[in-house]
């Protein structure tokens, strides 16, 4: 025993292992002991040591009335695991298993609940069959005429070239987004173009209402899972973007680079999201501004990305001002920016400009004026390559001529010209239209430091302090990646950022989400944006409202006893809800309902967080949803309406 009184587990199980003579002796002592771990063969007594040594594993010391299913999995040694030899570290032990766990609270420190894929093949089946759907509510703008059904518009598929009969409906699910992926895996698999996922950051704070607490193998687990279905949905063509924070991003890549392959990456973007102020800057860390974004394709050359551009400053280098743009370009004529603004604005002398104005007033000027001007604003710069070697002698006759204008001969790119052995560059061909206005733009970058992630929390209607992401941020990732009709997957929904900016941009959209958030739920938000939100994108998008989308959830079981569980307040609560477990829910195989009525006095002593931990390890997972095998099992009693949906949804013929 430890100096608190507790059982050093791992030294009795080394002691097991080496059938340690006093560990034994001490074992026989006792009758209950005796009876449990030794087996009478003939005149000889055997110990069990299997037996005992699983019975050491699995127990909790909590009180010893069921058996908990779990295998544990991982590389032995000696018959040892590795984490439980000191010499050696198990980092991922949990990779090739199923996480079942959902998305919870932080206060709930849920204990994650893992299935082996190989030991429990039948069990993992089971649990990712799709399930049965209700609660169907359609959201509009308008007041009459509005079905509770599912579109499947043939024009839009056709154009988009997906089946005929796939949904066009958005749809807002409910739901564990492991078992809603996989419930949507037939009906949408190779169709959707763009899965974007802002995933717990596994931080160890709570950004976003998540358990954000994960250890390192869960959180990869978590991930991996969800994955492996995500790509089965993707088009060939189709992207996924993954954001992440710091803690994880150099982990996640390696995850990514295992379920999408390497050669489907595409970018890795680094963003900057706010300033340093407060406490946070003045910590012994580096403070950290950076999130980041990953994108890979599905298959290897076909996901491409969109070119996208962003409004630039006005480059200084661009300084001289074309006098007579009306003549023929060998008698050009030309001084500088500022010289021709002193001009017109009656001074002999740019440099009395220059006194008369504080600089930052005098670069606004010569920004506002290069941009009223932009087709007799220029700069000159330097040939080379390919470029140089065919106007070689053009360049250095120009070199020779200075300030006269020349074309190479016979030149064959329109507007190609050459000042003093350089190319002439127009201000205008730097712009590009950006959401409707003609700007001075540069090619997007792998750095994005122009999106603000500050003063967004009331976006869209909902107000959510921490863990919010920018409608501008989505547009941008939306339009890089997708085309209006295209089908956009979030299934770490939150407060419908993604949705929101796909409903906005003419896009079909898929929402998942588990944790309810209230009047700031994704469909508070989505029922803002149909009846016309002003926040956000909306004026760069020109919105003005309409549309709708359909909510429904996944069809509870089990997991209504779970909810139940973890919001008792009392151990007379929880006294309660095992009395409707007894009668109605569904317990996992080896729970031997006398033995926990037998044992109810140590289920009464222990503190109340070990209580709800007790009853919910009682539970069958794989009834935590009802599945759609199920649906016409009386034991589940789905309704007509949830008949409806579900075979609607799953275009069952009956």
């Amino acid at each position: 025993m430890s100096d608190n009184g507790e059982i050093k587990k791992w030294l009795v199980y080394n002691k097991a292992q080496n059938y340690d003579q006093k560990l034994l002796e001490l074992l026989l002592s006792n009758e209950m002991l005796k009876k449990e771990f030794f087996l009478d063969v003939g005149d000889t007594i055997v110990f069990k040591q299997n037996y005992f040594l699983q019975f050491l594993e699995q127990k909790n010391y909590l009180n010893d009335s069921y058996t908990i299913f779990r295998n544990k999995v991982g590389l032995s040694i000696s018959g040892k695991y590795l984490n439980q030899r000191n010499e050696v570290a198990l980092v991922w032990p949990f990779k090739d298993c199923v996480l079942e766990g959902g998305q919870s609270r932080e206060e709930d420190k849920r204990e994650e609940v893992f299935f082996n894929k190989v030991l429990a093949q039948d069990e993992i089946t089971q649990l990712l069959e799709p399930k049965v759907l209700t609660s169907l509510k359609v959201f509009s703008n308008k007041k009459e005429g509005i079905k509770e059904e599912f579109l499947r518009d043939s024009a839009i598929n056709e154009a988009r070239q997906l089946p005929a009969d796939t949904i066009t409906s958005n749809l807002i699910i409910k739901g564990n987004n492991l078992l809603a992926l996989h419930s949507i895996a037939k009906q949408f698999s190779g169709k959707i173009k763009l899965i974007y996922i802002d995933p717990p950051f596994n931080t160890g704070s709570d950004e976003f209402r998540y358990n954000d607490s994960f250890n390192h193998s869960t959180w990869l687990t978590f991930m991996k899972n969800r994955l492996e279905v995500a790509k089965s949905l993707l088009k060939k063509d189709g992207i996924i973007v993954l954001h992440v924070g710091n803690d994880e991003a150099a982990y996640i890549q390696v995850l990514l680079d295992e379920v999408f392959n390497r050669e489907n990456y595409l970018n890795h973007i680094t963003m900057s999201t706010n300033a340093p102020s407060g406490f946070k800057a003045t910590s012994a860390k580096i403070f950290s501004t950076a999130n980041h974004l990953f994108f890979y394709s599905n298959e290897a050359g076909q996901g491409q990305l969109n070119k996208l551009y962003v409004e630039k400053t006005y480059d200084k280098n661009y300084k001289y001002f074309l006098l007579n743009p009306e003549d023929h370009f060998a008698k050009w004529e030309y001084s500088t920016v500022i010289e021709q603004i002193a001009k017109e604005e009656g001074y002999t002398d740019s440099k009395d400009l220059k006194k008369d104005l504080p600089k930052e007033v005098l670069d606004k000027k010569i920004a506002a004026f290069a941009n009223e001007n932009k087709e007799r604003v220029f700069r000159t710069a330097a040939l080379g390559g390919g470029a140089l070697k065919k106007r070689k002698k053009t360049v250095k006759e120009s070199k020779n001529n200075k300030r006269v204008i020349m074309q190479h001969p016979n030149e064959d790119v329109e507007g190609f010209y050459i000042l003093n052995g350089e190319m002439i560059v127009f201000w205008a061909n730097t712009f590009k239209e950006i959401d409707g206005e003609f700007l001075p733009a540069t090619a997007l970058t792998d750095v994005w430091t122009d999106i603000g992630f500050t003063g967004i929390a009331s976006e869209g209607g909902v107000t959510l302090k921490n863990g919010k992401k920018p409608e501008l941020l989505l547009k941008r990732i939306i339009e890089l990646t997708t085309k209006p009709q295209d089908i956009i997957l979030d299934y770490h929904l939150g407060s419908g950022t993604t949705c929101a900016v796909a409903h906005k941009l003419q896009r079909q959209y898929i929402g998942i989400e588990q944790l309810d958030y209230g009047k700031n739920d994704s469909t508070a938000r989505l029922n803002n944006v149909i009846n016309g939100d002003s926040s956000g994108i909306s004026k760069l998008a020109d919105w003005k409202g309409g549309g709708a989308f359909s909510y429904f959830e996944l069809k509870k079981y089990n997991q209504d006893f779970v909810n139940e569980i973890n919001n008792a307040e009392d151990t007379d609560a929880l006294v309660e809800i095992w009395g409707q477990m007894k009668n109605k829910s569904f317990l996992h195989y080896n729970v031997d309902l006398s033995k926990q009525e037998e044992h109810m006095e140590e289920f009464l002593s222990l503190k109340l967080v070990q209580q709800k931990d007790h009853l919910i390890e009682l539970l069958d997972k794989n009834q935590l949803y009802v599945n759609l095998s199920s649906i016409e099992d009386q034991d589940f009693s789905c309704t007509e309406a949830e008949k409806r949906l579900s075979k609607d949804f799953y275009q069952i013929r009956s």
